[in-house]
């Protein structure tokens, strides 16, 4: 068993499910608690200095007196990929944008080259390294996209790197299959018959390797309309996949609408969302999954986090972690632009980063908060409060993380 005694603050949403409106603002505040872990699960929670019964050969962790959270969940990575993006930069500062690089065969196109080129193991080993970042950030949870083969062998590629991460990382690591990230350059010119051999041949495959628990797909300009995504979408539906949905990036293309309408777990990005598209997500009860690193990176707008929280829609917060539009893991920082850019208070970010994020990537049922029966993913910080947190900007405050009951960072 694992006691963390001496907790400032134990700060944490609590429940479920996603929280939405005003209680995406509600957190527990134990103060000067104590946390009880047998094996990956807590059993007890006590505050104003009590401490649980616990068995005399319990490991015992001391907090100092520091905030406590639930360990962060990143729901929204690309991070098993080959290659870089720097040589972008001059196009970028000579005025060149995400959409026209793409079409001019670079940005995502160009990571499809690099990643077809890399040895499965070889990308794992590279992935892997990107975990210990993110752990050593404070997030245990993570969810992983494919997308850069675009083609079935590579996809399927990415895909057992992501569940072999899963099966042999210390983080729980969620697979989603995005296979319509782009058209692949054999595809050029033939969107139609691209979605046509993702339906047909690659989304069965998926399912029947179980190499996959939710399929997303890029409803943007130049890339896929809606209708397309609708029909890849449904067709994930059939098979047995979550869905999710980039949608309202750069253009406003009905994805946010379509994401309400088939009741998409979650739509990601929204920073081009208009009022009908906030209340579809809101009817469909679909989770804002939001990137504010990608604003920042791409010097687009920030999405309408406020509006969307005014609307009951909840709201998670992610790092879009990618080799082109946001080359950061940082989840810290989406917190501090959460507060900077979105309004966010310190309590909603932290709902966006634990409880709603969890819910994101189903699996709300077992973290995302810290609570009794709940999986002990904890992360304790050199901060007396989620203010700190927000205020402070560009520092690693993340001081002990607890995955499955086990110390893996201190």
């Amino acid at each position: 068993m694992l006691l963390i005694r001496n907790i400032g603050l134990l700060q944490t949403p609590t429940g479920h499910t996603s929280r939405r409106g005003s209680r995406q603002g509600e957190n527990r505040k134990y103060r000067n608690a104590a946390v009880l872990i047998d094996g990956e699960t807590i059993v007890a929670i006590t505050e104003d200095g009590a401490i649980p019964d616990f068995p005399a050969d319990t490991e015992t962790l001391d907090a100092g007196g520091r905030l406590a959270t639930p360990g962060w969940v990143d729901a929204h990575t690309h991070l098993v990929f080959g290659g870089w993006r720097q040589h972008e930069i001059p196009l970028k500062l000579k005025g060149a944008s995400y959409l026209e690089i793409l079409q001019s065969g670079g940005g995502i196109l160009d990571t499809v080259r690099k990643t077809r080129s890399i040895r499965e193991n070889d990308l794992f080993e590279r992935a892997r390294g990107f975990l210990d970042e993110q752990l050593r950030l404070g997030v245990t949870t993570t969810e992983i996209k494919s997308g850069y083969g675009l083609d079935l062998e590579n996809e399927l590629k990415q895909l057992r790197v992501i569940n072999r991460l899963n099966r042999e990382y210390a983080m729980d690591v969620v697979a989603t299959y995005l296979g319509a990230h782009a058209v692949p350059p054999e595809f050029a010119g033939r969107a139609d018959e691209y979605v046509d051999f993702v339906c047909k041949i690659v989304l069965p495959q998926v399912a029947r390797g179980n190499l996959a628990q939710f399929c997303d797909v890029f409803c943007e300009t130049g890339v896929f309309s809606a209708e397309q995504s609708r029909r890849i979408l449904e067709t994930a539906r059939s098979l047995g996949l979550g869905l999710k949905i980039h949608a309202d990036e750069i253009d406003a293309l009905g994805g946010s609408e379509l994401a309400g309408e088939l009741g998409a777990v979650t739509a990601e990005h929204l920073i081009a969302t208009t009022d009908a598209g906030i209340d579809a997500l809101s009817k469909g009860n679909v989770t804002a999954c939001l990137l504010p690193q990608t604003s920042l990176y791409l010097n687009k707008p920030f999405a309408r986090a406020r509006d969307m929280i005014g609307k009951d829609v909840a709201v998670a917060v992610a790092t879009d972690f990618n080799p082109g539009s946001c080359p950061s893991l940082n989840l810290q920082f989406c917190v501090n632009l959460a507060y900077l850019k979105y309004r966010m208070t310190p309590e909603e970010a932290l709902t966006a980063v634990t409880l709603n994020a969890a819910c994101a990537i189903g699996l709300g049922e077992k973290l995302g908060s810290v609570e009794v029966g709940k999986q002990a993913d904890l992360t304790i910080w050199d901060a007396d409060g989620m203010e700190l947190l927000c205020y402070r900007m560009g520092s690693n405050l993340a001081r002990t993380v607890v995955k499955k009951g086990k110390v893996v960072v201190k």
